[in-house]
């Protein structure tokens, strides 16, 4: 073939082969972990203008599980990513060796969120440099300032233009973004409607998603919890972020027994709540509206009258009584706003649970381990938190993700991490080496008493089923005179 005969080929880049090394990748969540420590007092106060976060929980809430994130990744991130031998390879492959490794996923997009701006676009750009990757970066339109520090951060910590880059902030830079570039992984967190456009655009190019979405969860509290913890902490978990958490519940679903004493320990911490800020006030307005609803329908507030939002600025309310076909109940809300319902038992209690289908972190308030045992796989959810809520969520061996409306992937922790590369199986054949001619009848004699002795089962098997003749329609003849295969397998 002449040069002009060839076909064209694909130009190989550059650096293909030369990826950046493990080790200066640990080298960079060094460097990265120390300079989100020097600008602690920046990133908190571009999160208390943008988004109203109080300078305490933006330490505690995006700031400390970044830093605690890091701190576990430069511990484990070589023996999660390391080469494995597969073991337990069958006697007719002799010689043979399987080592399976990870590789990077390659170009990375991820789609910033607000919340908790630090935190979430923090993890996600850490575990994927970790692994490899490339990542581009659409900040949030709503948190710009912040998401931009945090990005020279991670640039400054020894990252070039082609490792890290990012778009502006506007709305539709998103939906350019992907519509404009190849990528081989998307990771987005935000609302369901704006995450199934996404996995619609990414089925185009068949690019795979991470989609962490709405999560409208429920809490149990069990006629034997400690309901003073469980008030306690659940309406922490109701106000903290100005309810603006996708993990925080939705609704408080009671055992009867527990109620009167869960509702008196609920109402003096509602009564006592200040204000907060969310992020505009529509989302103001629609929690307002919710709360409304519920006591007209029959509920009652458990911190007396609730008022109208000024603004986005508006007083968490927990709804007692609430009734179960309230619009406060489906938790299609984002903000400080919980509805309280006695439930008779168990089943009353996942029959209300189920009838949202958007589930991510779900609490069990008990002293029984058992009953908690019982629950943990009924309940749709990824995270299952016993007697607590939310901070065990943000362990950084854990990971989170939805299923169904609540998106799919997870990301975080050990799951999140490798789910930012692809599994990569290389074998080596010794000198010793399976026969690939075909055999001779004696030996294909003796392939078969071999399968016999290695997966036939030997006398654990039914003699009916071993010496049963069995005709091409596959059922057994009447003159074999043995009984049905299936039903001798029974007896």
């Amino acid at each position: 073939m002449t040069s002009r005969e060839r076909p064209s080929v694909t130009p190989v880049p550059e650096d293909l082969f030369a990826p950046v090394t493990l080790g200066q990748r640990l080298a960079w969540i060094d460097r990265f972990s120390a300079l989100i420590v020097d600008r602690t007092d920046d990133l908190l106060e571009a999160m208390q203008v943008e988004v109203g976060k109080p300078a305490h929980e933006g330490l505690t809430n995006d700031i400390m599980p970044l830093l605690a994130a890091c701190r576990w990744l430069r511990r484990n991130l070589r023996s999660l990513l390391r080469p494995r031998r597969l073991r337990g390879a069958p006697i007719w492959m002799p010689g043979q060796r399987v080592e399976h490794a990870r590789a990077p996923l390659g170009r990375v997009a991820i789609v910033a969120t607000w919340n908790y701006p630090v935190q979430l676009l923090g993890i996600q750009l850490l575990q994927a440099i970790a692994a490899g990757n490339r990542v581009v970066v659409k900040p949030s339109e709503r948190s710009p300032r912040t998401h931009g520090l945090l990005l020279d951060i991670a640039r400054d910590a020894g990252l070039s233009d082609r490792d890290l880059s990012w778009t502006s902030s506007d709305r539709s830079a998103g939906q350019a973004l992907l519509i404009g570039e190849r990528f081989d992984h998307i990771v987005f967190t935000g609302s369901t409607a704006v995450g199934r456009a996404i996995a619609e655009l990414a089925a185009e190019s068949l690019t795979p998603t991470t989609l962490e979405l709405s999560g409208r969860d429920s809490a149990f509290v069990l006629d034997d919890a400690d309901v003073e913890l469980a008030a306690r902490t659940l309406w922490n978990a109701v106000t903290v972020n100005a309810g603006q958490t996708c993990i925080a519940p939705r609704r408080i679903l009671v055992e009867g027994r527990a109620y009167r004493a869960f509702a008196a320990a609920l109402a003096p911490l509602a009564a006592a709540a200040r204000p907060r800020r969310l992020i505009d006030a529509e989302a103001a307005g629609r929690c307002w509206t919710l709360l409304r609803g519920a006591v007209a329908a029959g509920g009652r507030s458990a911190s007396g009258v609730i008022e109208a939002p000024e603004g986005a600025v508006l007083r968490p309310h927990a709804v007692l009584d609430c009734p179960v076909d309230a619009d406060l109940v489906a938790g299609d809300h984002f903000g400080p706003a919980v509805a309280v319902l006695p439930v008779d038992d168990l089943t009353d209690a996942l029959r209300v649970h189920r009838g949202c289908d958007q589930h991510l972190a779900t609490s069990v308030f008990t002293r029984s381990r058992r009953r908690a045992e019982e629950l943990r796989l009924v309940l749709g959810s990824t995270n299952v938190i016993v007697n607590d809520a939310l901070l065990p969520a943000a362990h950084p061996a854990v990971s989170v993700g939805g299923r169904g409306e609540s998106g799919w992937g997870l990301s975080r922790g050990v799951s999140g991490l490798l789910a930012m590369t692809r599994p990569v199986y290389c074998s080596r054949t010794s000198w010793l080496r399976t026969p690939i001619d075909p055999p001779s009848a004696k030996v294909l004699v003796a392939m078969r008493r071999m399968i016999r002795w290695l997966y036939g089962g030997g006398s654990t098997v039914p003699s009916a089923v071993r010496t049963a003749r069995v005709p091409p329609t596959g059922v057994p003849t009447a003159a074999a005179g043995a009984e049905s295969p299936s039903r001798s397998l029974h007896e």
